[in-house]
């Protein structure tokens, strides 16, 4: 789908007017970062009508090649300090355009980056996702996603939990409120407040329900577009916490808070040809040659899921955190497999019909939700260029059966990746090597940490 085809929820005529009559004076220009942070600029709305919407802004390069602590690190060959880090271009999609009602008189619009001779920023993840949406296109096909991102609530404020190194948090449930109306409605006022904004912001919300570990919620939203899908993702992510902190509550998205269950961010996917059919459901349904439902294409394209994951998992876990969900019996998958409707496998088929899809249970919710559907992307065509045949299906618990596990550190993922033939043939070498480096620069911290388990079980004892 082409930005022209999509509807703004704000278009621009509609922004002018808005100014004009004094209800709107800020501009936010962002783009979602490596770590999946939006990054960019405020600006007053009359300066943005006047010289951004056709000219754009700049913003320093470095913004892709800082940890998450935006420290300046080395190892990125689009900026560095030898390279002087310069600018890059930020143009704003217009079919991006929103009002975000948390902000009074505030309107948000997503960039893509650009280089100033207007080649794109190739690293930049939103470009990331677009090169393999062009490749679906190639094919007259079209993705669409959803995306399921858990998250706990405390009752702290962010100062707070600052200030206390994170301990000691008040939980806003005190127990598992998996699918409680009494648990959900304890923390309703922020869960609705946060729903009715995103909706006003022109998400489509479906429902919010808890989940197991003490505080623990998740808000969905109907599927889109692949792209619209992550350009939301990442708006929700931030509004979401920027509302919290408005309430006077802290919430947090990491993959692994504590021993319970973490945050997890299962990720759906469809495909649809040009005439809006569904590509994966076979015609006549279930049968002998169309087991579960499912397509030719679509046993390709899981089989590639299969086949590419362990290699392109640095997409779906990007950080030392991400892989202390991968525990057996939590929950988040720690096998290599597939099955129709269970949780226990890393790729769970789904759905009936025109809604078949597949669901990759792999993320947290720290994932940056542009790579990882475009890793999904990339996975399926190879499996489908390839004809990759569909191994059995795990219909019992994938934890305690013989298929392959999933790499269990970021170091284990990291190596795969840097060396994956099949990640430079659809990403490039110069992705390739850009995100190895942030995976290099994320172990390396975390190798010269001293954690408080280490204190605590060493200071007197060892």
């Amino acid at each position: 789908m082409t930005d022209s085809a999509r509807t703004p929820a704000l278009p621009v005529p509609e922004l002018r007017r808005l100014v004009e009559a004094g209800e709107l004076d800020t501009v936010v220009l962002a783009f979602t970062d490596m770590q999946g942070r939006l990054q960019g600029k405020r600006f007053a709305a009359p300066f943005f009508l006047d010289e951004v919407l056709a000219h754009g802004t700049e913003g320093c390069n470095y913004l892709l090649a800082v940890d998450a602590d935006m420290n300046t690190v080395d190892g990125y060959e689009m900026s560095s300090w030898e390279r002087g880090y310069g600018d890059f271009a930020m143009h704003a999609d217009l079919a991006t355009l929103r009002r975000i009602p948390w902000h009074p008189g505030t309107a948000m619009v997503t960039a893509d980056l650009a280089w100033h001779d207007g080649t794109p920023v190739t690293a930049s993840p939103r470009q990331v996702l677009r090169r393999q949406l062009d490749r679906l296109a190639e094919r007259g096909w079209t993705a669409y996603a959803g995306t399921e991102l858990e998250f706990m609530v405390f009752k702290d404020t962010y100062e707070q939990a600052w200030s206390s190194a994170y301990r000691g948090l008040t939980p806003a449930n005190q127990y598992n409120v998996d699918y409680s109306v009494l648990g959900t409605g304890r923390v309703e006022p922020l869960l609705r407040r946060i729903r009715n904004e995103m909706a006003a912001a022109g998400m489509t919300v479906e429902s919010a329900k808890g989940e197991c570990n003490l505080g623990q919620h998740e808000i969905a939203f109907r599927y889109d577009d692949a792209l619209t899908t992550c350009d939301q993702h990442s708006i929700y992510k931030t509004g979401a916490k920027e509302i919290a902190a408005q309430e006077g509550t802290a919430l947090t998205f990491m993959a692994k808070y504590d021993e319970r269950e973490g945050n997890s961010c299962h990720i759906h996917l469809s495909v649809r040809d040009a005439d809006g059919t569904p590509v994966f459901a076979a015609p006549g349904g279930s049968g002998d040659d169309a087991p579960y439902g499912m397509s030719e294409t679509m046993r390709h394209f899981v089989a590639g899921q299969l086949a590419c994951l362990p290699e392109l998992t640095l997409l779906y876990a990007p950080n030392i955190n991400s892989y202390k969900r991968f525990r057996p019996g939590s929950f988040a998958p720690t096998a290599v497999a597939w099955g129709p409707d269970n949780r226990t496998c890393a790729i769970r088929v789904v759905g009936h019909g025109g809604s078949l899809r597949l669901e990759n249970r792999l993320p947290g919710g720290d994932v940056n939700p542009y790579l990882a559907v475009a890793g999904m992307i990339a996975a399926g065509l190879h499996g489908v260029e390839r004809k990759l045949e569909l191994p059995e299906a795990c219909t019992g618990n994938a934890y305690t059966g013989d298929a392959a596990h999933v790499p269990a550190t970021l170091r284990d993922a990291a190596g795969l990746w840097s060396g994956s033939a099949l990640a430079r043939d659809a990403f490039g070498e110069d992705v390739v090597r850009h995100y190895r480096n942030m995976a290099r620069v994320e172990q390396e911290a975390y190798d010269t940490a001293v954690t408080d388990w280490e204190r605590f079980r060493s200071f007197e004892r060892m």
